[in-house]
């Protein structure tokens, strides 16, 4: 399970990586995002209509209505950040997501923290020349519908994919890591079938990451 990571890639860099032309990069001059949490705005690469790349903004985790068990009381609605690799293909809060609107999500490094009062948080990037190379995720997206306190509302959200952690990242949380997708995966996941996005949710190779912080006050990562 993954609930923060940090996108600092600057715009433009993001545009020529993720092959989106400018016209289609509706980012402008956006700050870079030390720490995204569930339900803040993050950056996604999704295919527009005519199957074109555009870069944009959009609320991190799929939002659906919750309840209060014991009044039936409207509350703010949930926020799932997290889909899991063996269930996108089947769940009905998934599913159709998963079919038709594939997304990447640009990252620098992710957060998993270990223990409690106090949590030591620990960040993990790719290795490369760059104190924080740029990658994706594997996302998918959807506007979300729901129920309000206010009355019915929506949202245009994305989640994450996670899948088995890697030896990196099992020591710090023992079963859940997100997927990190290659550039040469790309198209296949953001246009390819549903089976040839399924072959992509593994596990990234372990020693082609590093932990680049970690600390009880570490709750962002603006390197």
């Amino acid at each position: 399970m993954c609930n923060l990571y940090s996108s600092t890639t600057a715009s433009e860099a993001m545009r020529q990586m993720f092959a989106v032309r400018p016209e289609l990069d509706q980012l402008g001059n956006a700050e870079p995002l030390p720490a995204i949490w569930p339900k803040y705005p993050g950056h996604v690469v999704r295919l527009t209509e005519d199957g074109e790349r555009e870069l944009t903004t959009l609320s991190w985790g799929f939002r659906t209505t919750n309840k209060s068990k014991k009044t039936g009381k409207i509350l703010q609605p949930a926020a799932w950040n997290n889909a899991r690799d063996d269930k996108v293909a089947s769940s009905g809060l998934w599913k159709h997501s998963f079919q038709h609107r594939r997304c990447l999500i640009p990252a620098t490094s992710f957060c998993e923290a270990k223990g409690r009062s106090p949590a030591t948080y620990f960040w993990f990037a790719l290795k490369g020349d760059e104190a924080r190379p740029p990658f994706a995720f594997a996302g998918m997206w959807q506007l979300s519908r729901f129920e309000a306190p206010d009355g019915p509302d929506e949202c245009a959200t994305y989640t994450m994919i996670t899948t088995t952690a890697n030896d990196l990242v099992r020591p710090i949380h023992p079963t859940r890591m997100p997927v990190i997708l290659r550039p040469d995966d790309y198209d296949r996941w953001l246009d390819g079938s549903p089976g040839d996005a399924l072959d992509l949710l593994r596990p990234y190779p372990a020693d082609e990451m590093r932990i680049v912080q970690r600390g009880e006050d570490a709750k962002s990562d603006p390197s």
